[in-house]
């Protein structure tokens, strides 16, 4: 008897990141569609760090914008090279995000760590604003939000996941088990060309 192949998924990667970033107001040239084979990664055995871990190390796991203070959130934006965003539009962003989860560094009570994703609810679902502070780049966070967020869309039975990433950070995720441009599939996006004034 043969076992079925673990679930597949498409991520066509905008994460923004160190790891992954894409320049602000500016449509990245090339954007790859991933996918991956990975075991049940809604278990919490299969993270390559555990939540008791990450506490123990002083690093507080939080999946709702409860106790999360804009300001320090955009600190950290602006550390990795975004450009700080208005609070309220980051609020009304978070009240229109399906999965969200931040990194609470316990010594300062500051997160470190973000990533949401939105989408259907049903087939579809997009990550967005993966971010690492700079500080604390390095120790497997990147990866740890990344393994929860996708493990909490994969529960929820969604199965196409998409984001953008930059080529130089592809090797980021293949440990992660993702595969760029699957079956030839290319992820696009709408470039809107400023319109030259006429003389």
């Amino acid at each position: 008897m043969q076992t079925p192949p673990p679930s597949t998924f498409i991520i066509p990667i905008p994460l923004r990141s160190p790891l992954l970033r894409l320049p602000p107001h500016r449509p990245h040239k090339t954007s790859y569609s991933v996918s991956a084979l990975l075991p049940n990664p809604s278990s919490s055995s299969s993270y390559s760090t555990s939540d008791a871990d990450l506490s123990s190390r002083g690093f507080h796991l939080r999946r709702t914008p409860d106790g999360l203070n804009l300001a320090h959130l955009n600190s950290v934006f602006a550390a990795v090279g975004f450009p700080k965003r208005d609070p309220d539009k980051i609020r009304t962003a978070l009240d229109h995000t399906d999965c969200l989860l931040w990194v609470e560094y316990e010594k300062t009570k500051r997160p470190v760590a973000f990533a949401r994703a939105t989408g259907d609810g049903v087939f579809n679902a997009i990550i967005w604003d993966v971010v690492v502070d700079p500080s604390f780049q390095g120790i497997g966070l990147g990866k740890a939000v990344m393994e929860r967020v996708v493990g909490e869309l994969l529960g929820k039975g969604i199965r196409n996941i998409a984001l953008y990433s930059e080529p130089r950070v592809l090797g980021f995720y293949r440990p992660l088990g993702f595969v760029a441009d699957p079956d030839g599939i290319t992820g696009m996006v709408y470039s809107r060309k400023p319109q030259q004034k006429k003389k």
